[in-house]
Order: C-alpha cells, then structure tokens, then sequence
C-alpha cells in the first residue's frame, strides 16, 4: 500500500515535498519512482531510486528536485525546489519489488492513490 502526502499550492520559485509511505513491504530489493500527470497530458516519469543506490530525473527537473528514501519509515520523499507552472499536476509514487530500475522508471504494480500540486505564476 502506498499513499502520497505534502502536494498543495505554491507560487513559482517555491518548495515542496512531497512523501510516498509505504505499507506491507520489506525493503530488500525495490525500484521507486514519483510520475506526473498534468491535465490533458500523459503520464511521465520524474525521478527513480532503487536498492542499486542509483537514481534517475527527468530533464526537466535535474537540479531542482531530489528523490530520497527513508528505510526506518518507510518512506519515499521528492523535495522539489524552485518549482515552476509546468510542475503542477498530480504526483503519484510507484513501487517495482525489483533490485534494479534498470535505467528507467518503475512501472508498477504498486501505486498510490497520487496528491495534487499547483504550481502559480
């Protein structure tokens, strides 16, 4: 189970972070990774961590947002800085019991329910 907190409203240039906790699972092997969805467009990656230590962001945000993980809470964060309009959407966290990302973003089949940010200019 996982479940998505910290989104809101916040003017440009502002920060947010955002928490993934997640329940029933044991943290030996994992690939997790935040997505977002602005209205009428697709779902994208935004940045991946896995149990390789390796991490992975979109372009679009390399430099201004930063995915951690807590073990002893279990729980994923995404500290976003500097935030910009196109950053709004709905930010959702994935889990893939995987070792590895392999390079990419998780692609499930674990996922929250997602928490809103609103990013104005």
């Amino acid at each position: 189970h996982l479940m998505e907190s910290g989104g809101g409203s916040v003017q440009a240039g502002g920060s947010l972070k955002l928490s993934c906790e997640i329940s029933g699972y044991t943290w030996r092997s994992f690939c997790l990774g935040w997505f977002r969805q602005a209205p009428g467009k697709e779902r994208e990656g935004v940045a991946a961590t896995d149990s390789d230590g390796k991490t992975k962001y979109a372009d679009a945000v390399k430099g201004r947002f930063t995915i951690s993980k807590d073990n002893a809470k279990n729980t994923l964060f995404l500290q976003m800085n500097d935030l910009k309009s196109e950053d709004s959407g709905i930010y959702t966290c994935a889990l893939d019991p995987s070792y590895s990302c392999f390079g990419a973003y998780p692609r499930g089949p674990y996922w929250g329910q997602g928490t809103q940010v609103t990013v104005s200019s």
